[in-house]
């Protein structure tokens, strides 16, 4: 069982999705595996563990090195980047070298920007391991994070391919499952409301069987690679798939990068994008967020005034004013500057809601 998707960006390439992908490097990539000098394979810690040996088994007859990055969102570090160029010059690569992503979204940033500025760029695969990946995975976005903003370093670099496998998935912890689906939930909120309606009946995310999980990654793959097509570089319909992050960038930034989850910081995201655009469906998504043990009271925890300097660093926004993707209905997105004092109400408004959901 195996989808595969076109992505036809400024460097078109297929993304595929199902049981057994990494086959594909004896056949559809054999091409491109044989003919570089040096294969290095970024893998996140965690997942090396579990998974390194499954993938090396379909990469015998190859000569793969490896290194091992921080699982998770520390690794999207200075530290981590300028490890990652140490041993690929230490492995003697080259511009005829190529790079496997084998991780999360934060390896697939971080992999990915080293590929794009290494020898000022070799070509990379995208093996994502989770399901919030299959849209850090697709695009061809690629960055680190500082201290002061997430991902504020970085490049737009397409891979060659992305092979996701979902058997992987079977051992994602809960949080990361909860992550993962909140991107899911997104894709659908911008696209398409019966397919959200269908998402929001989901009671318990752990259930799902790997049909399931694929039909849903497959439409959310497939809204993502619509929308880089129209706009890879992000300077007008590609800022839609922000929705909800102008909040959820701001909560990582003061927690931690790390301390909540990336998609969980995003279902805070979408729910106060929701209230600012009057959502009729604003109740069902804070159920639904219930049912599947999103933190909402975390955002009790914060003031209005903690937040809004990271809000005002937004990649979205200019001259620190507030910008965020509203919604006039589910799947007809639009982009909306928000005064300070209206966002600040909003926001004590949601927290207030959140007490009696």
């Amino acid at each position: 069982m195996m989808k595969q998707l076109r992505v036809e960006a400024d460097h078109p390439y297929n993304v595929h999705i199902g049981h057994q992908v990494f086959s594909l490097f004896t056949k559809d990539y054999h091409g491109l595996l044989s003919s570089a000098d040096r294969i290095v394979v970024v893998a996140d810690a965690q997942v090396a563990k579990l998974h390194l040996e499954y993938l090396l088994g379909y990469l015998r007859e190859f000569d793969v090195r490896v290194l091992t990055i921080p699982a998770g969102e520390q690794a999207k570090s200075v530290e981590t980047f300028m490890d990652c160029h140490t041993f690929l010059l230490s492995e003697g690569c080259s511009r005829k070298s190529l790079l496997l992503a084998f991780g999360g979204g934060a390896t697939g940033d971080v992999a990915g920007f080293v590929a794009s500025t290494f020898m000022r760029g070799i070509p990379y695969i995208q093996l994502p391991t989770t399901i919030l990946a299959h849209d850090s995975a697709v695009g061809g976005k690629t960055a680190i994070n500082h201290k002061l903003g997430k991902n504020m370093i970085g490049t737009f670099y397409q891979p060659e391919a992305v092979l996701y496998d979902i058997q992987l998935l079977r051992t994602l912890p809960a949080d990361e499952v909860r992550s993962g689906m909140a991107e899911v939930v997104k894709h659908a909120f911008i696209s398409n409301e019966s397919w959200l309606l269908e998402l929001l009946e989901i009671d318990e995310l752990g259930t799902m069987a790997d049909g399931e999980i694929m039909a849903h990654l497959e439409k959310g793959i497939a809204v993502k690679a619509a929308i880089v097509e129209e706009d890879e570089f992000e300077s007008g319909v590609r800022k839609y798939l922000n929705f909800g992050h102008t909040l959820a960038h701001a909560l990582e930034g003061h927690f931690g990068y790390g301390r909540i989850t990336h998609g969980e910081a995003v279902a805070l995201g979408m729910a106060y994008a929701l209230h600012l655009s009057n959502h009729a469906r604003l109740n069902e998504f804070l159920v639904w967020c219930r049912k599947n043990s999103y933190p909402l009271e975390k955002l009790q925890e914060v003031s209005f005034e903690e937040i809004l300097p990271f809000m005002k660093k937004d990649k979205k926004s200019s001259e620190g004013a507030l910008s965020f993707v509203l919604l006039e209905k589910t799947g007809t997105p639009f982009l909306e500057t928000i005064e300070e004092k209206r966002a600040e109400a909003a926001y004590l408004e949601l927290c207030s809601m959140l007490g009696g959901v």
